[in-house]
């Protein structure tokens, strides 16, 4: 008998696993597109599964953390914000906000390092994953391995608390509302593809300038501050250099987005039929 946290740690990896595996030299081309130089000069189509090797290490437990995190949050907290608010439906919203900003936080910890090396792979011409990870090691700069392997956590964090605050609420409201029409208590998991690849495909657009900034900021070889980072793109570039990679990332994260949810809600649905049942449900 599985009980939640088996649940949503098993579902969470199954859907992180799938959604990587497939989507990702769409991931490559959008990280070559933002990277400085261009994208031909950062490997055009050539070695489009480079880097491969980090993702998938980090994508199960990277998605279970966040399944895990945000389920056990969304159960222990809608309580408590249904009692400060007024509104049911504004307390299921700052619910799902709350749940997804520290679903995301927590994955991260495994997510970052491993973008990190991604994307150095992803934009140079020989190195494999195992080979670029081995350099960071290193530590040439003289900053320290926890340094350079969280390069860019500040703003991976403001990327992905916008992006699952737009995403998580508008996700969980179209699958409420589909139920509704089907007079259901939950929607097939057909259904929540559909609403997790518009969620995300709405969610992935407007926060594209924050993913750009996260990409730079991983690829440089020293830290930088944000404010000198943003001043120095904005003069040598332009602005509309912020939205380098909008296509890719919102086909990539809307199509994503229909696999992740949906395998999530498949496998969630399927190990859901054989959970342990609680005290009060026996």
């Amino acid at each position: 008998m599985l009980n939640g946290f088996l649940i949503s740690l098993l579902s969470g990896a199954a859907a992180g696993t799938s959604t990587d595996l497939v989507f990702f030299p769409i991931d490559t081309l959008k990280t070559r597109l933002q990277a400085k130089g261009g994208f031909f000069r950062n490997g055009g189509y050539r070695g489009v599964y480079r880097g491969l090797g980090s993702a998938v290490v980090a994508s199960a437990p990277g998605a279970s953390l966040f399944f895990i995190t945000y389920d056990t949050c969304k159960a222990e907290t809608r309580g408590f914000f249904r009692g400060l608010l007024p509104s049911s439906n504004v307390a299921d919203v700052v619910t799902h906000m709350f749940s997804s900003s520290m679903g995301e936080i927590a994955a991260c910890m495994v997510r970052v390092p491993a973008e990190v090396v991604k994307q150095r792979s992803q934009t140079h011409a020989s190195h494999s994953s195992w080979e670029t990870l081995r350099e960071i090691l290193k530590n040439e700069n003289g900053e320290g391995v926890r340094r350079n392997l969280y390069r860019g956590w500040s703003t991976t964090i403001m990327r992905e608390i916008p992006f699952t605050c737009i995403q998580f609420p508008l996700y969980e409201y179209m699958k409420k509302v589909w139920a509704e029409l089907d007079e259901s208590d939950r929607v097939e998991p057909w259904k929540g593809a559909v609403c997790g690849s518009i969620a995300g495909g709405i969610a992935a657009a407007t926060t594209t300038p924050l993913d750009f900034l996260k990409t730079r900021l991983m690829l440089c070889k020293k830290s930088i501050p944000l404010g000198t980072l943003v001043s120095t793109i904005y003069k040598e570039e332009g602005f509309k250099v912020f939205f380098s990679g909008v296509g890719p990332r919102t086909m990539w994260i809307s199509a994503g987005g229909a696999i992740f949810l949906g395998i999530y809600e498949t496998v969630h649905s399927l190990l859901s039929t054989n959970k342990k049942p609680t005290r009060n449900e026996a």
